[in-house]
């Protein structure tokens, strides 16, 4: 059990007190709520704070684009925190912002996890997640073999975009404010990389249409039914 982490996430912080000192993975399960955003980390408890708003814009964006993208094609699934994966192989359990699981690993509708290595990992960095998503993750998710991982650091203004090379280490792919990243772990996917600073975000079906070279008017027409045929 040593040195494996498990999270948490949540709306709001809790006042609940917090175990001292170390404690075992199933008491951290007792005492965990779905009212909690927490990890635990060697045995110890860290509370983790909860996302922005900023942060939960991005990330649904993602999720609607990547997800509508990906379910159209069959290619498998994408899914949002909170849901775990466990990597066995580095002792470590997450709840990355998205996740994209290619078929024909296509998971059970009663599944509360994910066991190993996902092919596309994205992390929306926060200023308290910088080390852990920098750090302790960018080590873990390498060692677990997930192919592809994305970095979105809202901060900064800037994306990274890693994949494993035939080593298995991570090589960056893209970098920066601005270009286009063209995923080789979900065929035919790419992404503007502008897109994610922009005030508002850009729509996602839109955006869904540039991807896939369809006409634009479409997806006009079909927001223009969605409000009520203005």
């Amino acid at each position: 059990m040593a040195g494996r982490v498990i999270e948490r996430r949540v709306v709001q912080e809790t006042e609940r007190q917090q175990p001292e000192g170390k404690i075992s993975f199933e008491e951290f399960l007792e005492w965990l709520d779905e009212d909690t955003w927490a990890e635990w980390v060697e045995g110890k408890v860290e509370m983790v704070s909860p996302a922005t708003t900023q942060h939960q814009r991005v990330q649904g964006f993602l999720w609607q684009v990547m997800g509508i993208f990906v379910r159209a094609r069959e290619l498998g699934e994408v899914l949002g925190a909170p849901y775990l994966i466990e990597l066995p192989s580095v002792l470590r359990g997450r709840e990355p912002d998205l996740i994209f699981v290619a078929v024909p690993r296509r998971l059970e509708a009663e599944a509360t996890h994910l066991e190993g290595a996902p092919e596309v990992v994205v992390e929306i960095v926060s200023p308290e997640s910088v080390a852990r998503d920098r750090g302790a993750k960018f080590v873990e998710y390498e060692a677990a073999g997930v192919l592809e991982y994305w970095l979105i650091d809202l901060v900064r203004r800037q994306a990274e975009f890693y994949r494993l090379d035939a080593e298995g280490r991570y090589a960056l792919a893209l970098g920066g404010a601005a270009g286009v990243y063209r995923s080789e772990a979900v065929p035919g996917f790419w992404l503007k990389v502008e897109w994610l600073w922009q005030e508002p975000l850009p729509s996602p079906l839109r955006a869904i249409a540039e991807i896939t070279g369809a006409d634009a008017t479409l997806a006009d027409a079909f927001e223009r039914a969605l409000r009520g045929g203005e």
